[in-house]
């Protein structure tokens, strides 16, 4: 993030309210720096007094839901505290945008990194971190199944009753709309018309609501820089309740196998060395007691919603407000995930 990003926070509107929160009171803020994260949210990292604090706030042009987004992403946090989910320590919320023109949260920093490609050391050149690695990042989401979001202040949070029912729909509908784009007419996608159908047909009965994450990837956690500690959970601005499954399923969709291909989605490497995703599979299932049957389904959902929601920045492209490239990168991505959807119906793979 560049640092112009920096006239994004107005510092003496900021200290006057850190002070109100009893946060560094009085003392001036210091070594203030943009830091990279996520796309869609704009990040800051400070010192005030001897304490270090991260801030994160919408974009320099907030969505219309952007402010919702971060009172829900602080909502979860606070939530998460006196669990053992590893998640950044929430400071302090402020709801209200004329502090500094935006809803914004105050968290605690983790010292750690997130995993990209290619890996940083020690972790690139050692296959045992590595898995290591993939253990860790699967018992982390099955920390947060276990979490009884009823019981940590979530009961209104989201809407559970009939969630897997809405899924196929709401997917379907967010391909349709991007035929508004003028230049996409739309292509024939693999698999389309009998996944929908396979999944209306076999919402399990082992369905169990709670905390996700939404978009639980290796870019989403924060390990040790020095050892396969998974030290955070990050990014929640996704989050609602639903079925914890997804998440596990949704990290699978980029998960490829240790003798196998690599997956055009698996954006780690290296990658040996990760477990295989059947051990994934398994682990998971070893602390979440969850039907083992269920598992396929899921799976195949996540490839279902994964592949339509890629195939927007194919339609973005063909209207020319995308990039071409990127688009034909997700294009293959796309076709991949609903023929890995086919095949998961067909028993040929890992679920």
């Amino acid at each position: 993030m560049a640092g112009s990003e920096l006239d994004l926070l107005p510092v003496e509107a900021l200290a006057v309210w850190l002070d109100a929160q009893n946060l560094g009171r009085g003392a001036p803020i210091e070594d203030l720096a943009a830091l990279s994260g996520g796309s869609s949210n704009a990040i800051f990292r400070f010192r005030r007094g001897e304490d270090y604090y991260v801030l994160r706030r919408p974009p320099r042009h907030p969505r219309p839901n952007s402010n919702k987004t971060m009172v829900r992403e602080a909502t979860v946090l606070r939530a998460l505290a006196d669990t053992d989910v590893p998640h950044p320590g929430l400071r302090a919320l402020c709801e209200d945008a004329d502090v500094i023109g935006v809803c914004f949260y105050v968290m605690d920093p983790i010292d750690g990194w997130s995993p990209g490609s290619p890996l940083v050391e020690p972790f690139g050149s050692s296959p045992v971190l590595r898995r290591e690695m993939g253990l860790a990042f699967v018992d982390a989401a099955a920390c947060l199944a276990g979490v009884d979001y009823r019981a940590v202040g979530l009961a209104e949070f989201g809407k559970p009753d009939g969630y897997l029912e809405r899924q196929v729909s709401r997917w379907r509908s967010q391909l349709d709309s991007y035929l508004q784009l003028d230049g996409y007419d739309g292509r024939e996608l693999p698999n389309l018309e009998r996944v929908a159908v396979w999944l209306e047909r076999n919402i399990p009965r082992d369905y169990r609501p709670g905390i996700i994450h939404g978009d639980y990837q290796f870019p989403n956690v924060m390990f040790a820089h020095d050892r396969a500690v998974l030290l955070a959970v990050i990014d929640w601005e996704l989050s609602t309740i639903g079925d914890p499954l997804l998440d596990l399923a949704w990290a699978l969709t980029s998960w490829s196998e240790p003798e196998g291909e690599l997956l055009p989605t698996t954006y780690i490497q290296p990658w040996d060395g990760f477990p295989s995703r059947r051990e994934a599979i398994e682990r998971y299932l070893d602390q979440v007691d969850r039907d083992p049957k269920a598992v396929r389904y899921f799976c195949v959902l996540a490839c279902y919603k994964l592949g339509l929601i890629l195939e927007g920045n194919v339609a973005r492209a063909a209207a020319g407000i995308g990039d071409r490239e990127i688009g034909a990168i997700m294009a293959r991505m796309a076709t991949g995930l609903l023929e890995e959807a086919g095949n998961l119906i067909d028993g040929k793979v890992y679920a």
